[in-house]
This record gives structure tokens, C-alpha cells and sequence, in this order.
């Protein structure tokens, strides 16, 4: 068990470097210039665009010793277990990203923000949740976790990653909420912001 267990670790982070290639390939490949000017912005969504770096940052820098072995020391068959969900999580996140970046097309942008003639989208993984894009992070953020973190990174990279990702979600949901009133609490209402199935 302690054999495979092994290079399964080993498997899982040879994985970890080119999805997060991918991953973030997406966000460049997939960018649209701006259809029109920006009506609206929200400056403040930067500090939770810090928080989130700064989580991301804490998940690569603090690594397990030696490098592949259990999260939890000494079980095998739980990290077997941890490493096969962070590959489904590496997948999901890609998928997650792409889906969520094609949606927006020309809305897309790094800060929360309107434009003239902005549409609400409720379609595709926007109907799975409202902000796919932040859930492709967390979700990759936690499969590198699982892959290399120490225990203690894990915790510390989530709780900072969720209180950024508040922070973002609650400036776009104001704007949104400011544009499209109605419309837009009754997404709300029905799709979950981050993580399918669970209202948050």
C-alpha cells in the first residue's frame, strides 16, 4: 500500500504542473477584447484578489517533507484516496474554467466590473453555479493542497482563499444586484455562488 500510495503521489504532481498550464492557458487563450466600455466597476474586489493569490501561494510554499508523502502521516490508503480526488478536482477545474470563460466571452475580466449592454448569464455553468470561475480556483487550489501541502497550508490556504473569494463575490453580486434587481435574485435564490449544491 505504502508503495503505491507513492507513486500515486508522484503521478498526481507530474499531473499538477501542466493542468495548471492549462489551466491558467485558458484564461489567456480564451480572452475576448472588451465588447464595450465598462458602466460600472468595483475597485474593492482587488483585496479579495490578493487573498486569493496570497492562499494559492501559501498551498505551493509550504510542501509536505518528503515531498510525496501522506497528507496524513502514515495513512496510505487515505492519500491514495486524497491524490485520485485532486486529478478529478485538476479535471473539473479546467472544464470548470473553459466552460465559465466561453459563457462570458466578451464580459470576461479579471475585475468585477459592468459593461454597457451587459447581459446576465444563467446558462451552461452559470446554472451549476454563479461564479464557476472562483470554483475552478478553489478547486485548483485544493487539488494542489492535496497533492503537495502540509496539513497545516491546506487549512490556512482555504480559509484565506473562501474569506477572498467573499469578498469578490459579494462586490459582483451587488453589481449584478444593482442591474438587473429582479433578475438577478432569482438566480440567486436557485444557484448556489461557489460550490454546487451548497448555499453559501
Amino acid at each position: 500500500m505504502q508503495e503505491i500510495s507513492h507513486y500515486i503521489s508522484i503521478a498526481a504532481f507530474m499531473a499538477l504542473i501542466p493542468a495548471w498550464i492549462v489551466f491558467l492557458g485558458v484564461f489567456v487563450v480564451g480572452r475576448q477584447p472588451a465588447a464595450a466600455p465598462d458602466r460600472k466597476r468595483a475597485p474593492q474586489s482587488f483585496a479579495g484578489i490578493a487573498l486569493q493569490a496570497v492562499a494559492v501561494g501559501v498551498v505551493w510554499t509550504f510542501y509536505r517533507v518528503p515531498f510525496s508523502s501522506p497528507l496524513v502521516e502514515g495513512q496510505h490508503l487515505l492519500n491514495i484516496v486524497f491524490e485520485t480526488l485532486a486529478i478529478l478536482l485538476m479535471i473539473g477545474a479546467i472544464w470548470f474554467a473553459r466552460s465559465a470563460v466561453k459563457e462570458l466571452g466578451k464580459q470576461f475580466a479579471l475585475q468585477a466590473r459592468l459593461i454597457e449592454c451587459h447581459e446576465l448569464i444563467t446558462t451552461g455553468v452559470y446554472g451549476i453555479v454563479r461564479h464557476p470561475i472562483y470554483t475552478a480556483f478553489f478547486a485548483m487550489m485544493l487539488a494542489t493542497a492535496l497533492v503537495m501541502s502540509h496539513w497545516i497550508a491546506l487549512i490556512v490556504g482555504v480559509c484565506l482563499f473562501l474569506i477572498g473569494t467573499r469578498i469578490r463575490t459579494a462586490s459582483e453580486d451587488r453589481l449584478l444586484n444593482d442591474a438587473f434587481g429582479a433578475d438577478f435574485l432569482a438566480w440567486k435564490e436557485k444557484v448556489p455562488a461557489l460550490v454546487p449544491f451548497v448555499k453559501w
